[in-house]
């Protein structure tokens, strides 16, 4: 690739005494700079910067130039060389941990915002493309095939109710496993979940999530966590907790990640292809699967809590592809 080629080009051999001077600055440089950045956004965007960050420092102790501050030749270079290999939406993002980590150190130069840097950064979206691949939504008939194969045990129990509410509710991963026995409110209609923090609710202030009754009991999401909630017999603590192989319950939460993998698995028993579908698929598939049974784009966003519109109607402009479509009127 162009880019990746040129890069390591530019990029020439340093001694041994500059590496390891690069080395010692951009460790230093590191631990600082990921100081100020776990100050500043929600753990889960922590990490994500954190191992950014680290990629970034060990690259530039590889090519000996310091990464606080970099140069923007050095995030140009950077950027060119990952091409090959990446993302655009990676690069997007280790763009903005850079640019955050100069900025959160008092720098007034920031790299990232250099003509050259922009400029690379355009090239790269035009050669690799700008579509973005996110996870497949999961619409209600893979609903209904995940929940086909889940085992009859309390880990069959618990993945019953934790696809069926995140499902319905349009939670995030977070937010799935962030739920306590004491945020839910058993109402005549269903159910409130009470979110205490999200993604996009850095302060906690919350907000209230309605899951009302499913048309049929098999997929009711209220039915299945009343049932799950009953098996767990607890009053207090996490809603969707870890299982031992043994059946024992734990009392911690499931990871995020671990919701990834129940999805996974579970579509992988179904006949899916389980490498398109992920945790965030349940969120993704209420979007989409309530704008093609015709919900209003104003109740879809609003259960899903999206922040910004943008997203939530992307999902429901590809749902919407095959409905008004000026195609059905040729006649053939």
């Amino acid at each position: 690739m162009a880019y990746a080629s040129a890069s390591r080009a530019v990029l020439v051999r340093s001694s041994d005494a500059e590496q390891a001077l690069a080395a010692a600055t951009n460790a230093r440089a590191a631990e600082q700079a990921e100081r100020f950045l776990a100050k500043s956004k929600a753990p889960n965007t922590v990490r994500a910067y954190t191992a950014d960050w680290k990629h970034f420092a060990e690259w530039c102790t590889d090519a000996a130039r310091p990464s606080l501050p970099a140069t923007p030749e050095t995030v140009a270079l950077y950027l060119s060389d990952l091409a090959a290999t990446h993302k655009v939406s990676t690069l997007r993002r280790r763009l903005t941990t850079i640019g955050k980590a100069h900025e959160l150190d008092g720098y007034d130069d920031n790299p990232t915002r250099h003509s050259l840097v922009q400029d690379v950064f355009d090239g790269i979206r035009r050669e690799l493309g700008f579509l973005q691949h996110g996870k497949t939504p999961l619409l209600s008939d893979d609903i209904r095939a995940l929940l086909d194969v889940q085992p009859g045990d309390l880990t069959g129990l618990r993945n019953r109710s934790l696809i069926l509410v995140g499902f319905s509710g349009a939670f995030r991963r977070s937010e799935l496993i962030g739920i306590a026995i004491a945020d839910i409110q058993w109402v005549p209609d269903g159910l409130i979940i009470l979110v205490r923090r999200s993604k996009t609710d850095q302060h906690g202030e919350g907000m209230k999530k309605a899951i009302p009754y499913g048309q049929q009991p098999e997929t009711c999401p209220v039915r299945s966590l009343r049932a799950w909630l009953d098996a767990l017999g607890e009053t207090s603590g996490p809603v969707f907790r870890s299982i031992t192989k043994t059946g024992r319950i734990s009392d911690r939460a499931l990871s995020d990640r671990s919701v990834a993998l129940i999805i996974k698995e579970s579509a992988l028993k179904a006949g899916l292809d389980p490498t398109l579908y992920a945790g965030h698929s349940l969120r993704s598939g209420f979007a989409t699967q309530a704008a093609i049974s015709g919900a209003s784009e104003r109740s879809i966003i609003r259960q899903g809590g999206w922040a910004s519109e943008k997203m939530a109607r992307r999902y429901i402009r590809d749902a919407s592809l095959f409905r008004d479509n000026a195609a059905d009127s040729l006649g053939l």
